[in-house]
């Protein structure tokens, strides 16, 4: 099975993208299963076919779903919902409904994984296409496993112990305060580790891939840039770049001859940006995208001859490593001469020069306010050192 995930800025499109591809792969012959994870669903609206919380037959080899995620609450944290409404009642608040308090932030994000697990376990599909979130809630969807990895492993075999031995005690002690029991603990327990797994699922780069749609337009632009860094620094293989709403040439005897003009300077900043991955435009079409015609038509548009279901590119194009005081960051740059590279930073932006070429890439937390202290090749990687974290002037080279 192939799980191929669409993530964007909001409103760039990518529902209609992440459809389209569906479609497409409907049409090939394989059982896909298209998924929306985004607490704002517009799947259904997309494919003009009514959806729901489990897999919905739409076409021939094509299923759809939209999570619900009180629904996933419910379903998966059975003994746990039951201890936080008695917990609620004995802290006498009971104006706070058990559903409130089980979708806090992040719960759509979370159970969206535990269901992408399963589709994936279950072998009724050939390809999982994952609607995401803005790129914000996906990142953290994503990276969700790592940051709680640590807490799992190291404390809370340590506070299971503890809760086993106190809670006869505290029972007493607080007046009715009852403490998770066992099933409540191993109900955790195991969601952990179901995320793990879901973890090393998203992490295989030939069973996952991530796409990022973009807009050509200034802002959509950077935070894709920003996304593209922190998919690579958590070890996530993108394999594409899907540029929509492209204006068709058309537009330059229009209205938007000026706007036409604006976006051929983004396209080639995309292209600078992003390269070597494969980029795919789709025009901005004339009537609105619904509907599987539609869709089907969009979804050629894009890639043409090209098979979307194929991992379009392996490799990371960036990573960051620790390198004595500092770090190292590496960047794919093939077949580019030693003496043509400049670099620049800027902030939280470095841009890397090579002849006419500029590629800007926004630089993470840990990166930040580190000066540049020089680069070297490395088979076709450049490779650049950041030492301790200091003041830098703006617009320094190295």
């Amino acid at each position: 099975m192939r799980v191929i995930v669409y993530t964007g800025k909001g409103g760039v499109g990518k529902t209609s993208v992440a459809a389209a591809t569906a479609v497409r792969l409907a049409n090939q012959g394989y059982r896909t299963l298209i998924m929306s994870t985004d607490a704002a669903h517009s799947l259904a609206d997309s494919l003009d076919l009514p959806l729901g919380a489990e897999p919905v037959q739409v076409s021939e080899n094509l299923w759809g779903q939209e999570i619900d995620s009180l629904r996933e609450a419910e379903k998966n944290w059975g003994s746990i919902q039951a201890w936080f409404s008695r917990m609620m009642t004995w802290a006498k608040f009971e104006s706070i409904s058990t559903e409130e308090l089980l979708v806090f932030p992040g719960m759509e994000e979370l159970f969206a994984l535990l269901q992408i697990r399963r589709h994936y376990l279950s072998g009724e599909y050939d390809y999982l296409i994952v609607d995401c979130a803005p790129t914000g809630e996906t990142l953290r969807m994503l990276t969700f496993p790592t940051a709680l990895r640590w807490w799992m492993e190291k404390l809370f075999p340590m506070k299971k112990k503890l809760v086993k031995v106190a809670r006869p005690v505290a029972k007493v002690a607080m007046k009715g305060l009852e403490l998770p029991s066992d099933e409540v603990m191993d109900d955790m327990e195991t969601l952990f580790y179901h995320l793990a797994e879901m973890h090393q699922i998203l992490l295989d780069h030939e069973t996952t891939s991530m796409r990022l749609v973009v807009n050509p337009e200034k802002m959509v632009i950077a935070e894709a840039r920003r996304s593209f860094t922190y998919l690579n620094l958590f070890g996530f293989n993108t394999d594409a770049i899907v540029v929509n709403r492209v204006l068709p040439p058309e537009a330059e005897e229009s209205y938007f001859a000026r706007w036409r003009e604006v976006q051929a300077r983004h396209n080639e900043e995309i292209e600078a940006s992003f390269n070597p991955l494969p980029i795919f435009r789709i025009p901005l079409m004339e009537t609105e995208v619904v509907g599987l015609p539609m869709l089907a038509r969009v979804a050629n548009l894009a890639f043409g001859d090209q098979d979307p279901g194929q991992i379009l590119y392996t490799g990371r194009v960036e990573e960051i490593r620790p390198e004595g005081e500092g770090y190292a960051l590496d960047l794919a740059v093939p077949f580019a001469p030693k003496e043509q590279i400049n670099l620049t930073q800027r902030g939280d932006e470095l841009t890397v020069s090579v002849g006419w070429y500029k590629r800007k890439v926004s630089l993470p937390r840990m990166l930040t306010g580190r000066p540049t202290l020089g680069a070297k090749f490395a088979g076709d990687r450049l490779v650049i050192r950041f030492g301790e974290r200091t003041l830098q002037p703006v617009g320094e080279e190295v």
